[in-house]
């Protein structure tokens, strides 16, 4: 017998042992393990009959030893809006779900002077592969560049491109909402309400830009009485929904950051009398179930957190999968949002 034989028959087969038989790297057999579509018929027919051959039974344990890191991805996140976070998660399962990866989800605290040292902390003890990194932390360089002393891989997710191709996935967030505000301006509505999202946050930045552009570009006057604050939960979307429409010169539409904003709007309006869309159009930013659960529907702008998580985890595992993981775009940053109209708010 030969070498490789001997080592067969000392335990159990090993990638090594597969990997000899076909003649192929062990790099080729992880990706034949995790159905990369990087590989000929021929090559994934020769690694298919090794592995049969030997009774070969991965080990992702043993393999992570070997990589000195384990077989998933980190998502740190800091995010008021928990359906964001499940939506992004639904994009990121989808990505993995026919490899061995697993997505390890780390709540962390943006204020807490300790940040940095607990995700140090983590990242030194669960060795993932790499991390996702969403919004609002994901606009914090020190972060960045503690992956990369760290030598963790990592895509940042925001509402306009944080970093560079390879290391980021982004809305266009100024853009869609500059759409949206300019039909409602084109069709004669003059007063139109805001509530911004929280400070600390690019996003609210980004659509509170659009807002005012679409104004400046239409050379219509904005009224900055008629902005007010919000922290992207549905108390302050009712706060600011009061606050806007208990005047004798209220807004005839207001154009809310988020959509549990917006529905906090709609319950001021209801309080009130008003009739949606009589009285007032109200419009919001995500399309969460939110928008079409609450009454009437929410007309909104279909935020893809989904489709980015979807992204963002393919350049992540790219590598790790054979750099051809499902029919994503690699080189892709912006991930476009789109209007949803429904009952809210109408455009003709």
């Amino acid at each position: 017998m030969g070498d490789d034989d001997n080592s067969r028959g000392q335990g159990a087969p090993t990638i090594n042992d597969v990997a000899a038989l076909a003649g192929v790297s062990k790099k080729t057999v992880s990706r034949f393990i995790n159905k990369s579509p990087l590989m000929s018929d021929a090559t994934r027919e020769k690694v298919e009959q090794a592995i049969q051959q030997l009774d070969y039974v991965p080990n992702p344990q043993a393999r992570a030893l070997a990589l000195r890191r384990n077989f998933m991805i980190a998502l740190l996140h800091d995010n008021p809006n928990g359906q964001t976070v499940l939506n992004f998660q639904k994009g990121v399962l989808s990505a993995i779900k026919d490899t061995e990866l697993a997505l390890a989800v780390r709540p962390v605290d943006r204020i807490s002077p300790g940040l940095l040292a607990d995700i140090e902390s983590y990242l030194t003890k669960q060795r993932p592969l790499g991390v996702l990194i969403l919004p609002p932390i994901s606009e914090r360089d020190d972060i960045v560049e503690l992956c990369k002393r760290l030598d963790v891989a990592y895509i940042r997710i925001g509402s306009t491109a944080l970093d560079d191709p390879a290391n980021c996935v982004a809305s266009n967030d100024r853009e869609v909402v500059h759409e949206l505000i300019s039909a409602m301006l084109a069709k004669g509505l003059k007063r139109i309400g805001f509530v911004r999202g929280p400070e600390g946050f690019r996003s609210p930045i980004e659509r509170e830009s659009g807002f005012r552009d679409a104004f400046t570009d239409c050379g219509m006057p904005l009224e900055e009485s008629l902005i007010a604050q919000g922290n992207y939960r549905f108390g302050s979307g009712l706060d600011a929904g009061r606050e806007l429409l208990d005047r004798n010169d209220r807004p005839r539409a207001i154009f809310a950051s988020n959509d549990e904003m917006a529905s906090g709007v709609l319950h001021a309006a209801h309080e009130l009398g008003l009739a949606v869309p009589g009285d007032l159009e109200v419009l919001g930013f995500d399309d969460t179930a939110t928008a079409s659960h609450v009454w009437p529907t929410l007309t909104t702008v279909h935020w893809p957190i989904e489709e980015m998580g979807r992204l963002a985890a393919t350049k992540l595992v790219s590598e790790f999968l054979g750099n051809a993981t499902h029919d994503c775009n690699l080189n892709q940053v912006v991930v476009p949002s789109h209007i949803v109209e429904r009952a809210s708010a109408k455009f003709h």
